[in-house]
């Protein structure tokens, strides 16, 4: 059902940790909701990537309705743990995490189901697509597990993150995955707001509990970011891992860290040096349009949406926050971070604004998305940066768009909000497929140029179909 934008004053503490309360105990995060699912067997068809094989080649602008069900809600089948088969498929799921290892095959951790609503279903189920067909890896096949941490800085075959969702993923140069925090289950079994973060080697199938707290809501120190959810993250072209914002404690935040996946060191950046940490609620320093600037931020939010592009410029668009006038609501800004400096491409610096659509297909310096919050992202191979869909205040959306030359041109999907998927026949591109609006969508690239997504929430339900689309 979309999410519900926060009021459009700064709230108190008070509010916002009841507010903290009520999301967690509701599963669905300030009233994102759920995931709508499609669980049909088939999840064959793709490119000649490690990922999946090709049945039927695409033109360009159309998608290709891969695999999983046109239902929604569907459960996981599992199969045996290590062994590939075309039955197996990832349940229904939102605000999962997703890698690509060296060989191009997709990963897909953790999220939310929401079998049972109102009672949160965390997952911890670590899952590869090769060739077609799914394998699941690790993790359990239970919900709301709590994390194996072992020895801090010692690789087992027994070691687990807990079950979670809206964490931050990176991939390493060595192939390496990595995990931050997010919301989920500790040690102890408790749900809350984590800062541990977590090395998978793929080769060697197993997790390393590498730094940040076992218990949730727990404070680090200042050489380490707070427990957090929701916020977005980057990797430069030196290999360092980036992040930003996010929610903790009820609070929305707008630190900026890196971290040394080397030294294993973070770093504050920003704004929020010198500020009583973590800097909270902060209303954004926009600047002049197009004119980057030291002292430019995009001020606090969560649920924001994220690229790296080809050069290694840092991109965020939207998300849930604070706009120049302290008011809180629904953002479509662009920003972008490099050198050390924020710049406010393009959008509003107002929240709750209306997209401009244009003419579909044609890029104008008019055009700019509506506001939205966890859409799908992807970076093609020329450096264009695009988007699908995300989640508004009560409804989402399923629109298609392409940023490149500094102009966005709307590419595909519906104007209108709380649109329906058109599937067609499974494993044959078509102009006409699209998929049905929804937020918290896992997503890759392959080798061939294809975006891929999987799941994703609309409407209190939750999806398992997985597409491809040819830009």
């Amino acid at each position: 059902m979309g999410l519900t934008a926060r009021t459009t004053e700064h709230p108190t503490a008070s509010s916002r940790q009841n507010h903290s309360k009520h999301r967690r105990a509701q599963h669905v995060c300030l009233a994102l909701a759920a995931v709508a699912l499609l669980a049909c067997m088939g999840c064959a068809d793709g490119t000649s990537s490690g990922a999946s094989q090709t049945q039927t080649s695409a033109a360009h602008n159309e998608w290709t309705w891969v695999g999983g069900a046109q239902t929604v809600n569907q459960p996981e089948s599992y199969g045996t743990k290590g062994t590939a088969s075309a039955a197996n498929i990832p349940g229904a799921r939102t605000g999962g995490v997703s890698w690509t290892d060296a060989s191009g095959n997709f990963w897909l951790f953790g999220g939310t189901s929401e079998y049972h609503l109102p009672s949160p279903e965390y997952l911890n189920d670590l899952w590869e697509y090769s060739n077609g067909q799914w394998v699941w890896m690790s993790g359990s096949i239970g919900y709301n597990q709590e994390g194996v941490y072992g020895t801090l800085g010692v690789a087992a075959a027994g070691n687990t993150p807990g079950a979670r969702q809206y964490a931050l993923a990176w991939t390493d140069k060595a192939g390496n995955f990595w995990l931050f925090g997010g919301i989920g289950f500790d040690a102890q079994g408790t749900l809350g707001e984590m800062n541990d973060l977590w090395r998978y080697s793929p080769g060697a199938g197993q997790w390393t509990w590498v730094g940040g707290a076992s218990s949730a809501n727990t404070y680090s120190g200042l050489s380490w970011p707070v427990c957090r959810e929701r916020s977005v993250g980057w990797t430069d072209t030196a290999g360092n891992f980036w992040l930003y914002g996010g929610a903790s404690e009820a609070n929305l935040i707008s630190d900026l860290w890196t971290f040394s996946p080397v030294t294993g060191q973070w770093t504050e950046k920003g704004q929020g040096v010198g500020l009583p940490y973590p800097p909270a609620n902060q209303t954004p320093i926009y600047g002049t349009q197009g004119v980057a600037s030291g002292s430019s931020f995009p001020g606090a939010r969560e649920w924001s949406n994220n690229w790296t592009d080809t050069s290694g410029t840092l991109w965020l668009f939207g998300g849930i926050g604070y706009d120049s006038t302290g008011a809180s609501g629904s953002l479509n800004d662009l920003w972008k971070y490099s050198a050390g400096q924020w710049t406010w491409v393009s959008g509003s610096n107002l929240a709750n604004q209306n997209g401009v659509y244009g003419t579909q297909g044609v890029a104008a310096s008019a055009n700019t998305p509506a506001p939205r919050a966890e859409a799908a992202t992807w970076t093609d191979a020329s450096g264009n940066l695009w988007l699908f869909g995300g989640a508004q205040p009560g409804t989402d959306l399923n629109d298609l768009w392409k940023y490149g030359g500094g102009e966005w041109t709307w590419v595909g999907g519906s104007q209108l909000s709380g649109q329906p998927g058109i599937y067609g026949a499974q494993g044959t591109p078509s102009s006409s497929n699209i998929p049905g609006a929804r937020f918290g969508s896992a997503t890759w690239t392959d080798g061939n140029g294809y975006l891929w997504l999987f799941g994703g929430g609309a409407n209190l339900t939750a999806f398992n179909d997985l597409w491809k689309y040819q830009p």
